[in-house]
């Protein structure tokens, strides 16, 4: 029997839950904050109708009730609340594996200051899932699989990363360093490149008749900037010595327009809508969203950090990452 601790009650928490809850020899417990707004038997579903039914053992918001029954602990948290989990639940912290469903956000650094370096630590680099919550606690849908998974360990066994491609029915390749998951291109950059390319000269009073389409309606110019502060994270990941692909070869594109087309044309990506919100005169810009309160202070702001150590210049992150916090 292998004991799961999910951390965090969102989309990613529900879905990652009801995905390992199903499976034979898995017990899931759950940290949150609003433990009364769940049920124990929780449903996800894809697009192609399959169904995930899984039982929760146990749901509290007290790290005491389930970390020590853990032998995994996964946070699916956003960026912002990383390192309070991480204080919250380190008392309790035996030979639990402690890991991220993300490591772009901060995960690593924080846990090498709270941790002692013993500790079992895991990280994916990008999420397993596109997910959205249907039903608070309840239900939510699965939007889209990733074909292949990378994760970072320290003081694990590669086979531990094998296990988990197991567990997800996807393959999961070890990393070799904890920077190749921290350091992303993926959302620190993909999600604050579009923002700035769709909203970079908004102004107070423009409205809009209906929300816009992140992935679907993605324009040249937000691929402009994406491959911009691209080329930037690729100089920064030569000098720490990490391989990550440029956004151009993940996505199997050779400029803007081939980029842009490539991510308008993302099935599972169809129906994700910009972070909007209503208003008497229409729809605006939702600047309280994680896509501003986590990919910019939590993502794209740790690689300029590291930029910064470095000495290296980075003018086109620079530019969006000043957008972007002045509205935080």
């Amino acid at each position: 029997m292998t004991r799961f601790c999910i951390c965090g009650g969102g989309s990613l928490g529900l879905v990652t839950a009801g995905v390992l809850a199903q499976q034979d020899g898995v017990e899931v417990n759950l940290l949150t904050s609003k433990p009364s707004q769940w049920s124990k038997d929780i449903k996800v579903s894809d697009l192609n109708g399959k169904l995930y039914q899984g039982h929760l053992h146990s749901i509290s918001n007290q790290a005491k009730d389930v970390i020590p029954q853990s032998d995994i602990v996964l946070l699916c948290v956003p960026g912002f609340l990383i390192e309070k989990t991480l204080q919250d639940i380190v008392p309790y912290i035996t030979t639990q594996a402690v890991g991220s469903i993300v490591s772009s956000t901060g995960f690593f650094f924080r846990a090498h200051e709270i941790f002692d370096d013993k500790t079992a630590l895991f990280g994916f680099q990008r999420v397993p899932y596109i997910a959205r919550v249907t039903e608070y606690g309840h239900t939510a849908h699965l939007l889209g699989y990733k074909t292949q998974l990378y994760m970072a360990i320290e003081n694990l066994p590669d086979s531990f990363a094998t296990q988990w491609g197991i567990w997800l029915s996807t393959p999961v390749t070890a990393l070799h360093n904890y920077l190749e998951a921290a350091l992303t291109n993926s959302n620190p950059l993909l999600h604050t490149a579009r923002l700035f390319g769709m909203w970079h000269n908004w102004t107070k009073g423009v409205t809009y008749s209906q929300p816009i389409k992140f992935y679907a309606e993605w324009d040249e110019y937000s691929a402009e900037q994406y491959i911009a502060m691209d080329t930037e994270f690729q100089a920064l990941s030569k000098i720490v010595d990490v391989s990550i692909p440029s956004v151009l070869e993940y996505y199997e594109s050779y400029d803007a327009p081939s980029l842009a087309h490539k991510l308008r044309s993302i099935q599972a990506f169809q129906s994700i809508e910009a972070p909007m919100k209503k208003t008497e005169q229409g729809w605006i810009p939702d600047f309280q969203s994680r896509y501003f309160t986590e990919d910019f202070p939590f993502g794209l702001q740790l690689v300029k950090d590291l930029a910064v150590k470095n000495h290296l210049e980075t003018p086109h992150i620079d530019r969006i990452l000043s957008w972007g916090k002045q509205y935080l």
